[in-house]
């Protein structure tokens, strides 16, 4: 059975480059007041996306302190690079913030990206296939102390011994994200471990295909993956009229530049109305969480068009 069945969920990736606590509690609290059912931090320290002195709060110590001063809104981290921390003390953390929050974590978990703290803080950055391998042992640690104890667990980047975790998480099964679209592991690496999988939401084409991909390695691990909750996070101007869109992409072309890599992130500049209609064939694909990327400077008018007109759309999809 797949966690949180077939409901459609709409979510905000918020982020965390801010320079103020006020700021991005203004943003968390303003999402769960719309009725969103999801908001995200990510786990980077220093994201290119910032440049290499812009701001950006730590994650973790982030995301408790975020969790205490919401109530019903579920709480996650999109996700946690499984370069930062032993998946012992990540495990740790997430009982913790699941305490924290009365049980409304989400966990991410993924080999990590590009972000400059490697090169400011000196932190190693392993190759490709060894950070995926890092990643598959770490679901397997997680899990094994969410889930009981004493763990052992011999691997060849982190090993447990007889290892306990106190208090475990409130959830029975603590939801375990995994954020990723590389076809040959980590889609094997979904397949065997994700309670729910995370990628962009990039074209329906291409979606469809790494669907079809992400089956074929259920198969291979025996499992069925309609337990698999398919997850995607876009960006969107939206706005009452699509001329008044329009503008506004103009406007962030002039802030951000043509080249700038947020823009494969954008799927539609318009109305929610247009929106809705960009985001259907996603729902006929099996996606249920719908995630809306918010980073600084928020774009408050979008974050309202899309609770008020697009979410309650994509809720009243029929299950299928």
């Amino acid at each position: 059975m797949r966690i949180h069945g077939d409901a459609v969920r709409v979510g905000v990736h918020s982020g965390q480059q801010y320079t103020t606590f006020a700021e991005a509690l203004k943003l968390w609290r303003t999402a769960e007041e719309l009725g969103y059912d999801w908001v995200s931090l990510f786990d980077h320290f220093r994201p290119p996306m910032g440049g290499p002195a812009g701001p950006c709060f730590e994650g973790m110590s982030l995301l408790s302190a975020l969790a205490a001063r919401t109530s019903r809104i579920r709480c996650a981290v999109l996700v946690s690079a499984v370069t930062w921390r032993h998946p012992a003390l990540a495990a740790a953390a997430a009982a913790t913030i699941d305490h924290v929050s009365d049980g409304r974590l989400e966990f991410g978990m993924g080999a990590a990206g590009a972000d400059l703290a490697y090169g400011q803080y000196g932190i190693p950055f392993p190759s490709a296939g060894t950070r995926l391998d890092m990643l598959d042992e770490a679901c397997r640690v997680m899990r094994a102390l969410w889930t009981g104890g004493p763990a052992t667990f011999a691997g060849q980047h982190f090993r447990l011994e007889d290892a306990h975790l106190q208090p475990r998480p409130l959830q029975q099964r603590l939801p375990l994200v995994i954020g990723g679209e590389g076809e040959r592991r980590m889609l094997r690496i979904v397949a065997e471990h994700a309670d729910i999988w995370n990628t962009l939401a990039g074209t329906p084409d291409t979606y469809r295909h790494k669907v079809r991909k992400l089956a074929e390695h259920a198969a291979v691990v025996g499992r069925d993956p309609g337990t698999i909750r398919q997850s995607v996070t876009f960006r969107a101007i939206l706005a009452e009229d699509e001329r008044q869109a329009l503008e506004r992409k103009e406007r962030l072309l002039e802030r951000v530049g043509p080249d700038s890599p947020v823009w494969p992130e954008y799927l539609v500049f318009g109305t929610p109305e247009q929106c809705v209609e960009r985001l259907r064939p996603y729902l006929d694909l099996g996606v249920r969480d719908f995630l809306l990327g918010a980073r600084p400077p928020v774009d408050w008018q979008t974050l309202d068009l899309f609770a008020r007109h697009v979410a309650p759309a994509l809720r009243a999809h029929p299950a299928g």
